[in-house]
């Protein structure tokens, strides 16, 4: 029979019956390249990690640890076409769940195809997560219909997370609180959410958002999913627990021997101990897989002895005080329970603060940040996570919105270089401590148009022209920055009325609009990928003489060109050309 444990249970708090029987599990069907995760009696080496939140906050929100059949769908003679028998319902994902997983998977071969996301490990996670978003009780755009919420991040048994979305996501204006089928905190979706059904928002509760969300949320730090130890990291980032590992790892090993639709609000539900509802009807003992039903199983009344922890997990820590000293000549357990981040009380700026760059260039200076204890000593080894925050295309090298760096020696963490977009005004660059509540850092960063500071003409052929007529010549400049080409830069060439009065000139030399008109102030200009700019075609009216025409850009760079018109010749011609039309060769003077 399957080996269902039917119970949700708080991170860190997995027994170690439940880790062996996901080693089992595994060890009974294992797909090629997936390893098989040790047994930790309830307790992960990983717990400690400096990146101890996953999407769905820290040591907290609790997850469903009931395991699938060693044998898969497609392993059952008596399995029908798809590879799901009717009953069969453990292998069975509800309709609107199964497409926004595949449609998930197709986006991510796209955008991120050196990942390798299969739909498979979408629903691996989805399943332990949420039962499927509650057995697929999703609407028709993948909404949940019925909020999935996870317990208070109130610090008793989980993370310490005070309310950041007004309760706009988990309904909490207290406490933050995982959310949705694939249970983000809100401050992990508000850099990691995504638009997966293209209404033009970001919902963890829906199931299609939720599900790019996760994908992208694994794919980070340039994994690769189909090697082995990526595939480990991701699913560990995603909830630091070999328990929870082991557990994940055997529902994508069952999905990848096969799964088939069901309709929405079929899916099977896995028992909350809660409530009791759900295959197993004992919520208190788990049967071993190959055990059956009558699996000996511990006992309510006589729990394994246990060696007693160094704290009591029931009750948290103020990270925020410092730690009281200890008796040198005293032995004292290893701090396995302590990271890093768990002794930072302040995180600040570090090295320049503000940040400037012009449209579409490397920001010179990188954000950093500093973190310390509190004694004011920096703390080595934090993970501190900068996201770009505002509206802008700046982003980190790769095109990604944020960044995870570790602070060294001196507890300063530096960010990946910038790049500007062309959107240009202010945004900030947020630095916060992954895994902890902290009050983040902000960098000012400002984009600026691009710019020149230096405009010369190429070539230094005279531009004339006989009046009435067009200038034979087209004006070409060459704009720079810091001594190199400045491509981009706006610019607008005027005709002047001198070098001491750089209003418009009334007569003399002019350009024409689209519809033919004489104008001279010509805007709009803007130099090409080598800095050069050829001005549109001038023409020249009645008057003679030598005339200005300026040329300035983004940045103050100016030039001012001269222009001579000499008079037509006399004679000859019953009809001079007006301003607006050029002679034919048939019409030049006769002798």
């Amino acid at each position: 029979m399957a080996a269902v444990f039917g119970r949700r249970l708080r991170r860190g708090a997995v027994t170690a019956a439940v880790a062996a029987a996901a080693v089992a599990a595994l060890s009974a069907s294992q797909a090629p390249g997936v390893p098989s995760p040790q047994p930790d009696n309830g307790r992960s080496a990983a717990d400690s990690s400096d990146e101890a939140s996953g999407p769905d906050g820290a040591s907290g929100p609790d997850y469903y640890t009931d395991l699938p059949k060693l044998n898969s769908p497609t392993d059952d003679p008596t399995a029908g076409p798809g590879g799901g028998a009717p009953g069969d319902a453990e292998a069975g994902i509800p309709a609107t769940v199964l497409d926004a997983y595949k449609k998930a998977e197709a986006e991510l071969a796209r955008s991120k195809p050196g990942c390798n996301v299969s739909w498979e490990l979408l629903a691996a996670i989805g399943k332990v997560e949420s039962g499927q978003a509650g057995g697929g009780n999703v609407d028709a755009n993948g909404t949940t219909i019925k909020a999935i919420t996870g317990p208070p991040l109130n610090g008793k048994g989980f993370a310490h997370i005070k309310d950041t979305d007004g309760g706009l996501y988990d309904g909490d204006t207290v406490y933050d609180r995982a959310v949705g089928p694939m249970q983000f905190i809100p401050t992990t979706w508000a850099w990691a959410g995504r638009d997966g059904n293209g209404d033009g928002k970001k919902d963890p509760n829906n199931i299609y958002d939720a599900a790019l969300a996760t994908g992208h949320y694994l794919c980070r730090a340039d994994r690769d999913l189909s090697d082995a130890g990526d595939l480990n990291q991701a699913i560990l980032s995603y909830n630091h627990s070999s328990d929870y590992l082991a557990t994940v790892l055997s529902w994508l090993e069952f999905y990848r021997k096969g799964a088939h639709q069901v309709p929405d609000g079929t899916g099977v539900l896995p028992r909350h101990p809660s409530t009791g509802v759900g295959a197993n009807p004992s919520p208190t003992s788990p049967s071993l897989p190959g055990a059956g039903g009558g699996g000996k199983s511990p006992s309510p009344s006589k729990p394994p002895k246990q060696t007693k922890p160094p704290t009591d997990p029931t009750k948290p820590t103020d990270p925020s005080e410092p730690t009281k000293p200890t008796d040198p000549t005293k032995p004292t357990d290893p701090p396995t329970s302590t990271s890093p981040a768990q002794t930072v009380t302040k995180l600040g700026v570090a090295g320049t603060g503000d940040l400037s760059a012009m449209a579409g260039d490397v920001f010179t200076d990188k954000a950093a940040a500093r973190a310390t204890n509190a004694q004011g000593r920096g703390v080595g080894g934090v993970q501190i996570r900068f996201a770009v925050v505002g509206d802008t295309d700046a982003t980190f090298s790769g095109g990604a919105t944020t960044a995870v760096a570790t602070t060294n020696s001196s507890g300063v963490a530096t960010a990946p270089a910038m790049k500007a977009g062309e959107k240009t005004g202010e945004f900030t660059v947020r630095a916060t401590v992954v895994g902890r509540s902290l009050s983040g850092a902000d960098h000012k960063a400002t984009v600026t148009a691009r710019a020149a500071d230096g405009l010369a003409r190429v070539g230094d052929k005279e531009l004339s022209c006989v009046a009435g007529q067009e200038f034979a010549d087209r004006v070409t400049v060459k704009a720079t920055y810091k001594g190199a080409a400045a491509d981009g830069v706006a610019a607008t060439a005027t005709l002047i009325k001198s070098a001491d009065d750089a209003t418009e000139a009334d007569k003399g030399p002019y350009f024409k609009d689209a519809d033919g008109k004489a104008i001279r102030t010509f805007k709009g200009l803007e130099t090409a990928d080598d800095g050069t700019l050829v001005l549109p075609k001038l023409y020249a009216d009645d008057a003679t003489g030598t005339f200005l025409l300026r040329v300035t850009t983004t940045g103050g760079a100016t030039l001012t060109v001269e222009l001579k018109v000499t008079a037509a010749p006399t004679g000859g011609a019953s009809e001079r050309p007006t301003a607006s039309e050029s002679p034919s060769p048939s019409a030049s003077p006769s002798a």
